[in-house]
């Protein structure tokens, strides 16, 4: 059962969309400063065969996967489908000429595998539903009077994220993509702000962005972001890595588009891991407001200035 899931409906009938961000991999020319930083981030990594696979405490499914590779690049990104709505999925890519592909080397599917606007290769997988079906709990730490409301460091638990949230991904032409993806994968535009971001989700039930796509020119990883449930937790999440020397990022603060709020800690190849809570969410059988928005006024609500590079896309220099 995912976080926040209800007895809600799962699946809004007779549309075809992809209903989760099942996964994503990366390349690395090592594996070990991966192991090091997601590990510190508070995610289980293991290694599998000559990857190392990420998941959340609790919870079996493998979020993202590194390999090792000549430097750091998003490698792919796999959304999960009903199963007997890939025949459809299929049907559609032909329809509008989108060429299929083999799966990546190394990484074995049998899924639908084509190559979105700039080239990033995308699956789209007969999979369970990950992304969550009604909106996550959010968790505001009070007490009455005479009473304790915080405990001593030594006696709190390590941060540990919930569940993954979401990606931003860098693209040459935000729209563009962000119509791509509408098209082949069913997502819907949630937001825009100018031609800098815009941001999708999922048709079956999903928070305001399940990927999201930042100006740029080319493919590229900004950030992985994952469900805290709490500010308390963000912040506890960016103590701990700080203490572990990972102290470069942005936040604590409040986004505007999906209203999360979130702090960003940069990882050792220039790109970022968010820790988020409690984001704006879109249920199945609801239709989001999509807007226009200016991009001066809709990036945060509070938070300090972010760095100069925080939108620099490494993986193309």
């Amino acid at each position: 059962m995912t976080v926040g899931q209800s007895r809600s409906p799962i699946r809004r009938p007779g549309e075809l969309g992809v209903h989760s961000l099942d996964h994503f991999a990366m390349l690395t020319p090592d594996l070990e400063p991966a192991r090091s930083f997601y590990s510190n981030f508070g995610l289980d990594v293991t290694p599998e065969g000559n990857q190392l696979a990420m998941r959340v405490a609790g919870n079996s499914h493998c979020w993202s996967r590194m390999a090792e590779g000549p430097r750091k690049k998003l490698h792919y990104v796999s959304f999960g489908a009903f199963a007997d709505d890939i025949p459809r999925f299929r049907e559609r890519l032909n329809q509008l000429g989108i060429e299929q592909i083999p799966a990546p080397a190394g990484f074995e599917s049998n899924g639908l595998w084509f190559h979105d606007p700039d080239g990033l290769p995308v699956e789209i997988r007969a999979a369970e539903k990950t992304s969550p079906d009604a909106k996550a709990p959010f968790d505001t730490i009070s007490v009455g009077a005479n009473l304790r409301g915080a405990y001593p460091r030594q006696q709190t638990a390590a941060a540990r994220p919930r569940r993954f949230s979401h990606m931003a991904i860098y693209a040459r032409d935000t729209r563009r993509s962000a119509r791509f993806y509408a098209q082949a994968l069913g997502l819907r535009i949630s937001d825009c702000a100018a031609d800098i971001i815009a941001f999708c989700h999922g048709i079956h039930g999903s928070d305001h962005h399940m990927i999201a796509f930042v100006k740029s020119d080319g493919p590229g990883l900004h950030h992985s972001s994952w469900d805290m449930g709490s500010v308390d937790n963000i912040g506890l999440g960016a103590m701990q890595m700080a203490g572990a020397g990972f102290e470069r990022g942005w936040g604590v603060g409040r986004h505007v588009l999906g209203s999360n709020y979130f702090h960003y800690v940069r990882d050792p190849w220039g790109s970022y891991a968010e820790y988020s809570a409690d984001m704006d969410y879109v249920p199945v059988d609801a239709t989001w407001d999509a807007g226009e928005h200016d991009a001066e006024d809709s990036f945060y609500l509070w938070c300090t200035t972010p760095p100069e590079d925080f939108a620099r896309n490494y993986e193309i220099e």
